[in-house]
């Protein structure tokens, strides 16, 4: 039985210009130690879809289930790390990650709680950072707090919303790296579920990478004019741990990249208008578009 699952999910907003429908009867299903990538073009609704399997927002139609039971809200045992790192900008990293801990486990003391998040800043390279607060912080630091914020709780569930898009590629690749060895540390793997862009990010970290199909481009309005699908689940069959130099020379990585570019670059082809001048679709495939609901 899967851990987590989708079933039939939609869901749209209200616009400007009308009804927006970004999702339509979307499924997917997730083993418990999974993770799974959903990659696709910016403003294809990948957010929305997280957003929905978190538990941040609920579906119009459909369920979303974790464990067998149906998501209301956030669940106590998940944890969500956005690319924006959410810190709060009067406390410290410490603090910042304390204060997780203690929303996730009450019944900790003061005590308790501190020693918690300063392992967990300790194990993501943070140790001469505690007492800092974020606009102390640079960029990377800052997403290394929201990491360790996350696994102080020790969720069971985690959401990444591009964890690492604002990051510099040197500083991208050290926190994957770091996200990789947290997320099976201990003999313990977190279900993981992270959106992307980057097809070589998600190569390096994924299982299973799925693709997010972006309905065709209305171009009047400059914006989707149906809703996204999802396109059938790419396995990573690739032994860990991985890095960025071995899958660039890997041909089992080859394989894996060149299925995710072609669902992407072929959907895109289908589904453009006839009568619109478009770009090259390989070139298209995760350029952002006209800005709307992510």
């Amino acid at each position: 039985m899967s851990f987590i699952k989708a079933e039939g999910i939609s869901k749209s907003f209200q616009t400007a210009a009308g009804t927006r429908d970004v999702l339509r009867h979307v499924s997917l299903a997730i083993d418990r130690g999974e993770f799974v990538s959903i990659v696709g073009a910016m403003g294809s609704g990948k957010s929305t879809l997280l957003s929905l399997l978190s538990g941040l927002t609920q579906p119009d139609t459909g369920t979303v289930s974790v464990g067998g039971t149906v998501t209301r809200g956030v669940r106590n045992d998940s944890a969500v790390v956005f690319q924006n790192y959410s810190l709060l900008p009067w406390f410290t990293a410490l603090e910042n990650v304390r204060l997780a801990v203690e929303a996730a486990c009450p019944e900790l003391s003061k005590h308790e709680q501190r020693a918690r998040a300063t392992q967990t800043l300790e194990r993501v390279g943070l140790s001469n950072a505690l007492h800092k607060r974020p606009r102390q912080l640079s960029g990377g630091m800052r997403q290394r707090v929201a990491i360790a914020r996350a696994f102080a709780t020790r969720p069971e569930v985690l959401f990444l919303d591009e964890p690492f898009g604002a990051l510099d590629a040197l500083t991208r690749e050290t926190l994957q790296q770091e996200l990789a060895r947290l997320c099976r540390d201990d003999d313990r793997q977190v279900t993981t579920v992270m959106i992307t862009n980057s097809v070589e990010e998600a190569i390096l970290l994924s299982d299973r990478i799925v693709p997010m199909i972006p309905g065709p481009l209305d171009y009047a309005r400059g914006a989707r004019g149906a809703p996204a699908t999802l396109g059938t689940p790419i396995p990573v069959d690739l032994p860990r741990p991985r890095t960025t130099a071995q899958l660039a020379h890997d041909e089992q990585a080859t394989q894996a990249r060149a299925h995710v570019v072609a669902a992407l670059t072929a959907a895109l082809g289908k589904k453009r208008s006839n009568s619109a001048p478009q770009p090259d679709a390989a070139a298209a495939v995760l350029r952002p578009v006209a800005e709307e609901p992510r």
